[in-house]
């Protein structure tokens, strides 16, 4: 981005590419309101739900696993997994980074995280479904080595990582770099 410095044009300082480790809590009464009221970027809205909206179904859904993110002590985030071996199978429901938070390599910590979680299950792909078109999350989700898998989940085209290749002990693949 290019911004007016006394008419002079000066380059905005690239972020940061590395961020202190995530860490995913439970969503508390302490927590939820600040959850909420964490917003994507503008023009984002349409690539993920409300995170009122994912809580309320997670409410309602005993498979929906929540977590706050947290970077720094800040709250940066939240995720839901749809924690199942049955119906959708594990399949990363939500991922919103708060637009304060973007581009620093937090929502690749994320996904490394939930699908830690997932292999320590003994389970060996996680899935996720999403929108496409413009700013879609897909380049992103292709850039931790999800593949198409020629489904569709509510019109949204489903993308798969294996988590292992050798057996349950081999290490979650997803790199930890920012993503561009």
């Amino acid at each position: 981005m290019v911004l007016a410095a006394a008419g002079a044009h000066a380059q905005q300082p690239p972020r940061p590419l590395a961020v202190a480790a995530v860490e995913l809590e439970p969503i508390t009464p302490e927590n939820v309101r600040a959850v909420c009221d964490l917003r994507v970027a503008p023009g984002q809205e349409h690539l993920v739900a409300p995170n009122a909206v994912s809580l309320a179904e997670a409410y309602v859904y005993p498979q929906a696993w929540c977590r706050a993110v947290r970077s720094d002590g800040r709250l940066v985030g939240f995720v839901m997994l749809w924690d199942s071996p049955e119906e959708l199978g594990h399949m990363l429901w939500r991922l919103m980074v708060d637009a304060s938070a973007q581009g620093q390599g937090i929502g690749r910590q994320v996904v490394a995280a939930v699908a830690d979680h997932v292999r320590a299950q003994g389970v060996g792909v996680l899935r996720v479904s999403l929108v496409e078109g413009e700013g879609s999350p897909a380049p992103f989700y292709r850039s931790l080595g999800f593949v198409p898998t020629g489904e569709m989940a509510d019109d949204e085209p489903v993308y798969a990582l294996t988590l292992w290749t050798s057996g349950p002990a081999a290490p979650c693949r997803v790199p930890l770099r920012s993503c561009e």
